[in-house]
């Protein structure tokens, strides 16, 4: 269980709750990971009787859920047997008003895209120092296969970012991380679509062609349901 409690930390876990509210009883519920989603795993596991099942986008967030008595599923299996996911809950490094977001400080990027593309609303859980107006402020993930680091370094490079590779990381893929610094995001679908197309970028940590439904921002006076202009209220 997570005992820290300060106040970011009581921030994540107001938001973790809130989340709760968008999941349907019975359904399989898909679980990205990080720090807020783990408030959201013991809220999951509290309420383990209402959702007994869960996709996981980390081998850290399985391990998780599993200690709070929750089956967890392997997604070929729920996509093969036509079952849904209706609800896919993850936090985000930033998040804008069109709830475009970077993803991928922890390192799961790769396996939360395809979890939430398997899913049919994506509830972005974050406390307020996630919102932003531009993205690039924390640094960009890329998640690249070994042999192709240099190769997509160079190509990041002239697009004006300052790449690192993310010291100590090997991703649950086997691949490593690449951290991009120094990008001012202004239009972040046509950036996600032409990393992802690069030679050796297994994914790139833009979640803006397939943005989130709606995210739950905690602050100090609540939790704020945010949605982006012009998007239709959910339905429950």
């Amino acid at each position: 269980m997570t005992t820290s409690n300060t106040p970011q930390d009581r921030l994540k876990r107001a938001a973790a709750r809130a989340a709760i509210d968008h999941l349907l009883p019975g359904e399989v519920v898909g679980v990205g990971s990080g720090s807020t989603v783990n408030f959201f795993i013991e809220e999951l596991g509290a309420r383990r009787n209402q959702f007994p099942t869960a996709v996981s986008s980390s081998s850290g967030s399985t391990e998780r859920l599993r200690a709070q008595g929750i089956n967890v599923l392997d997604l070929n299996e729920v996509i093969a047997a036509g079952r849904r996911i209706p609800v896919y809950v993850d936090g985000a490094d930033e998040i804008n008003a069109s709830l475009q977001m970077v993803k991928g400080g922890g390192g799961a990027l790769t396996r939360e895209k395809i979890v939430a593309a398997a899913s049919e609303r994506f509830v972005c859980i974050v406390d307020r120092s996630k919102w932003v107006e531009c993205l690039g402020r924390f640094p960009l993930p890329v998640e690249v296969i070994p042999m192709a680091v240099e190769l997509v370094c160079a190509r990041l490079r002239l697009i004006g970012g300052v790449p690192t590779v993310r010291e100590g990381k090997v991703t649950d893929n086997g691949n490593l991380i690449l951290d991009v610094a120094g990008l001012s995001i202004t239009q972040p679908d046509l950036l996600e679509a032409e990393i992802n197309q690069w030679a050796g970028v297994v994914t790139v940590g833009l979640f803006a062609r397939q943005p989130a439904s709606v995210a739950l921002v905690a602050t100090p006076e609540g939790v704020e349901e945010r949605r982006a202009a012009g998007a239709a209220p959910a339905t429950r």
